[in-house]
């Protein structure tokens, strides 16, 4: 039997901004269909648009309105609008963010119907699709109400790194307020089933960074430590998970210390990311956990200062790509031997090459 090639969906994001052309430069290489089926959640013509900028990139498509029967080797185009669209590539608008949500809804909504199997979204700018009539600040929290979640974790993956955020866009100055126990136990617990079902991991180990300078140099710069971080790996012990830390994070990753983990947990946004960004060598993956679908997006915002000058780096979208269609396969195969434990038993048996039990009273 050939195995399942998933349909995954494709959000355009900012039209403004170097989503377009990441995912054109993307799916120019025909070889990526042998993996999945795409579907871009755009209009021909916004297409064609940023086809023209990026050159003969031998990038073609099929377009659709409804979805029925998709054939293999073919990239699609879902037709979320019809009218022309003043796309000013480099410009920060109303416009850009306005059908970045369009994209993006009738992308979720494919999703929530099961007509495409993961989500890979090209960036948005915060500032233009925060509104009435979308109250979410990003991606993530969008996601996370439209799939009623609990709770998620924003995950940045890479092959030499995996790195989870307590707290995610918030001023560093407040980062302090949204830390607790309980927030850091449930990132925790997120990012343990995630790297078992997700990553195939069947015993991970997560180090924990601090919050403070020389994590809190035993409570003389700052008591975060002592008082939340600590008390919650304590607990997230005693609850079966192979947790350390609290782990001062400028030493822990100039010694490259994080090669002994399969995740790690850092307490705000850029104490994850910059040494993430920095080691991941443009193959990194955000990838938000705790959801029931799945949903990645490559590490890097809309870049307006490159949009439309045919000057973008695809690697990181690609890497999304491969990531979700990895993800598909990898969380089929966890369900179907957790479903059937006999199963995985007698092929971890066999792996062995030893032979199954015979129960001689049968």
């Amino acid at each position: 039997m050939s195995e399942h090639i998933p349909v995954v969906g494709i959000s355009c994001g900012d039209l403004n901004g170097i989503g377009i052309e990441v995912i054109i430069k993307t799916l120019s290489d025909k070889r990526l269909l042998q993996f999945c089926t795409p579907v871009i959640f755009a209009s021909n013509k916004t297409i064609n648009f940023y086809r023209k900028t990026v050159g003969d990139a031998g990038f073609q498509f099929q377009p659709i309105r409804e979805f029925g029967r998709l054939n293999p080797n073919t990239v699609y185009i879902y037709n979320c609008w019809d009218e022309e669209v003043n796309i000013t590539p480099g410009i920060l608008n109303e416009i850009g963010g306005d059908y970045a949500k369009k994209s993006l809804i009738a992308a979720t909504e494919a999703l929530q119907q099961g007509h495409i199997e993961a989500l890979i979204t090209a960036p948005i700018h915060k500032s233009n699709v925060h509104a009435a009539d979308f109250p979410f600040s990003g991606h993530t929290p969008f996601l996370r109400s439209s799939f009623e979640a609990e709770d998620v974790l924003m995950f940045m993956v890479s092959p030499n790194m995996r790195v989870g955020l307590v707290t995610e866009h918030v001023p560093v100055g407040e980062v302090p307020k949204h830390l607790s126990k309980d927030s850091i136990l449930s990132k925790l617990r997120i990012m343990a089933g995630s790297l078992r079902r997700d990553f195939g991991v069947d015993k991970p180990k997560i180090a924990v960074l601090g919050l403070n300078p020389h994590s809190g140099d035993d409570g003389l710069i700052g008591s975060e430590e002592k008082e939340i971080i600590k008390p919650a790996i304590q607990d997230a012990k005693q609850n079966g998970m192979l947790v350390f830390g609290p782990y001062a994070a400028d030493a822990f990753f100039a010694r490259h210390q994080y090669q002994h983990f399969d995740g790690v947990l850092a307490m705000y946004h850029d104490q994850g990311l910059i040494p993430f960004k920095s080691l991941s060598i443009g193959e990194g993956v955000n990838f938000t956990a705790g959801l029931k679908i799945v949903r990645t997006s490559p590490d890097h915002g809309t870049a307006f200062d490159i949009a439309g000058k045919n000057e973008a780096d695809h690697s990181s979208f690609m890497a999304s790509l491969f990531e979700a269609v990895d993800i598909i396969h990898q969380r089929k195969a966890y369900d179907e031997n957790h479903a059937n434990p006999i199963r995985k038993m007698s092929e971890a048996i066999l792996r062995k090459g030893e032979d199954l039990p015979i129960d001689e009273d049968s």
